[in-house]
């Protein structure tokens, strides 16, 4: 009768914890004191799903930098191409200015040689006019006195003198030409080197242009070379984002499959059947895996708080839905994480439970529960409620 009147109890108990709970789950990997619960799994899943948010932010970011870049880079490449194009102008007015000033050069050359030669001619007229006023006004007397003697009239006379007149006049028109011919191809030589002078000032100018110009386009290479260099940084860090954000997309998919299983654990629970505490058989070292799981769990935690994770274990024990051995409800995946995370192992290898932890486990195991039928614990968060007791909600 008292065995059926604790069954009943412990029924009506469950339920109105039930009523009370947050919608419990389970996770593989969290970090808080029990596991596999649905406030542990949901605020993972918060926590992933911002994570997963910033990482997506983080890849917006850079990809508006990366367009920037590219934006950045296409302009530098324009610009290359406009000054790859001027550069281009230049040494083709380079070549057309080097090809003038040859010409120049020689048209100089020429000019020369045609003043040179000018000068001999005009010096040849002049040594040959010379040499003939010589011949004629410095012959004897009697040579002049004999032609005109034998002039033989006034006639004769006068066309001799007109003869020689001519001949003088012819001389000097032909020195006239000369000396002419000769100032005109030395203006003509002052001019060409005048020009020649005015083409390489224009040449010295269009190397001045074409240096500069090459200097900003080296410079321009390189700032697309950093650029490039920055895009494929940039690249990266969007590849390696889109890694974690598909890496991070499976986590929220786990949790949230993880999370339904929970819940759907949970709903299993309220209507699960539960064992007398008479009925639990305890193998050889579940005393001592218990305490040093209540040590894990809540060592730092008050006595009341110790009972209340063994209870919880005991709870578990109890209920349908759980492994029925304090080993199989320790060990079971994903729920005590001393026993994912190897806290446990290294606790039972030095067997660190406290007194205070064996005696909560005594009276854990003997049936005592100071949280109901309650099947979760953990820190508190927003939102949860249960029983409180130390640093955890006991729901």
């Amino acid at each position: 009768m008292v065995v059926k009147k604790m069954k009943t109890r412990r029924k009506l108990l469950a339920f109105i914890l039930c009523v009370l709970v947050f919608a419990p789950a389970v996770t593989g990997w969290t970090s808080v004191s029990v596991a596999g619960n649905i406030g542990t799994i949901q605020q993972q899943l918060d926590q992933a799903e911002k994570e997963k948010q910033d990482l997506e932010q983080k890849q917006e970011q850079n990809e508006n930098e990366l367009s920037g870049l590219k934006q950045e880079k296409n302009t530098l490449q324009g610009k290359l191409y406009e000054l790859n194009t001027t550069l281009e102008e230049v040494g083709y007015h380079l070549e057309d200015l080097e090809d003038q000033i040859a010409i120049k050069e020689l048209d100089i050359e020429l000019a020369t040689a045609a003043l040179e030669e000018a000068i001999a001619e005009e010096q040849d007229q002049y040594d040959s006019m010379v040499l003939r006023v010589k011949q004629t006004y410095e012959r004897n007397d009697t040579s002049i006195i004999n032609a005109i003697l034998h002039a033989g009239s006034l006639s004769n006379l006068l066309n001799m003198e007109e003869y020689y007149r001519k001949i003088e006049e012819y001389d000097q028109q032909k020195l006239k030409e000369f000396k002419e011919g000769r100032a005109r191809i030395a203006e003509e030589k002052k001019r060409l080197e005048t020009e020649q002078l005015a083409l390489e000032e224009l040449k010295e100018e269009a190397e001045i242009e074409k240096a500069r110009v090459e200097e900003i386009v080296a410079r321009t290479r390189d700032s697309i070379s950093v650029y490039s260099g920055q895009i494929a940084d940039t690249e990266a860090e969007i590849e390696a984002y889109e890694a974690q954000i598909a890496e991070k997309e499976k986590d929220v998919e786990y949790l949230k499959k993880l999370l339904e299983e929970e819940r759907a654990k949970s709903r299993l629970a309220q209507n699960s059947t539960w064992r007398d505490i008479s009925e639990v058989s305890f193998a050889e070292g579940d005393r001592t895996l218990l305490a040093n799981l209540i040590y894990c769990e809540a060592g730092g935690e008050p006595y009341e708080g110790q009972v209340a994770v063994g209870a919880v274990v005991m709870n578990r024990v109890l209920s349908s839905v759980f492994p029925d051995t304090i080993s199989g409800v320790i060990y079971a995946p994903h729920q005590f994480s001393p026993a994912g995370s190897g806290r446990l192992a290294l606790a039972l290898a030095q067997n660190k439970a406290t007194d205070s932890c064996y005696r909560a486990a005594d009276e854990a195991m003997s049936g005592y529960s100071n949280v109901g039928s309650c099947v979760y614990f953990r820190t508190p968060i927003e939102g949860l409620s249960g029983i409180s007791i130390g640093g955890h909600i006991f729901y």
